[in-house]
């Protein structure tokens, strides 16, 4: 599949998340882990089958712990938004492409270029315009605010490390065990927390059922199949487009109402990450 394609099919998956969650109606994380225990129970048959368990210890190190920072992602954007507004946390949880961008210049010495910072710039005005600035002037530095940060960081660090690892293992293979990683790490969340993990309605786990296999197991698996040969600066500025989508999906699948700014803000965030895919003038005259 075209690894752009693939992301594109990935973004979509993981935009009917918080659709799923607003269905459900249950705690936050308890929704995180079934939506990824789901997934990884889903997976299981065909990897035992294909023989996919295979796997060395470094890689097993690197496929768990980007299990854990991806579940501790979701917790600790999850309980932000216990803390402050909805608007507010995604507004800074989305702040992922920029830590990219630093981490991969501190790093790796690896220069983004100026497209991308443009269009990082361009993507994260469209996601001020699309919450809101009335929010943004109203922000006092809280715990709120720093989890909801810290969730971005930690959603950049997973980016990050699944790139790095992505061209040595097998997205099957990464996916079983990064996923079984986050399953216990979040099942030890909910524990700690007494949170209800097995009394629900039907509805409650068809909407379980529904983010471990369009959002978890189709999304991520897409996503981390563009991380073998997309840049990982790209793949995190590409994914802002997935408040975009979760907006149109709300509009259409709960009756949601757009606002103008919404409608602006999505437009200004599609731009950038679209400025973001461009190649350089230098780089188009010397390919031709």
């Amino acid at each position: 599949m075209n690894p752009k394609v693939s992301l594109v099919i990935g973004i979509l998956c993981i935009s009917f998340s918080p659709i799923f969650v607003k269905l459900a109606g249950v705690a936050p994380i308890g929704s995180a882990f079934y939506r990824v225990f789901v997934a990884w129970v889903c997976l299981l048959p065909y990897c035992i089958i294909k023989k996919k368990l295979r796997i060395d210890k470094r890689q097993l190190i690197i496929a768990v712990t980007a299990g854990v920072v991806f579940a501790s992602d979701v917790a600790v954007w999850n309980i932000s938004l216990l803390k402050i507004s909805a608007t507010v946390s995604t507004l800074l949880a989305n702040l992922a492409p920029v830590w990219v961008g630093l981490l991969s210049f501190l790093l790796f010495k690896k220069r983004s270029g100026n497209l991308f910072w443009i269009g990082t710039l361009l993507a994260i005005i469209g996601m001020v315009v699309l919450v809101g600035y009335q929010h943004i002037l109203h922000l006092e530095l809280n715990a709120g605010i720093l989890l909801a940060v810290l969730a971005s960081l930690l959603y950049a660090t997973y980016i990050m490390i699944t790139k790095n690892i992505m061209a040595s293992i097998d997205v099957f293979t990464f996916m079983f065990y990064s996923m079984l990683g986050a399953s216990v790490f979040l099942f030890l969340i909910n524990s700690s927390m007494g949170n209800t993990i097995t009394v629900f309605s039907l509805k409650v786990w068809l909407c379980f059922i529904g983010m471990g296999l369009i959002c978890q197991l189709t999304g991520w698996l897409t996503i981390n199949y563009s991380l073998r040969y997309l840049e990982s600066t790209k793949v995190a500025i590409a994914l802002l487009s997935q408040t975009v989508f979760a907006g149109l999906l709300a509009a259409f699948l709960l009756n949601e109402k757009l606002a103008v700014n919404e409608i602006i803000g999505s437009v200004i965030v599609l731009a950038g990450i679209a400025v973001t895919f461009l190649k350089p003038r230098n780089q188009l005259v010397s390919s031709s």
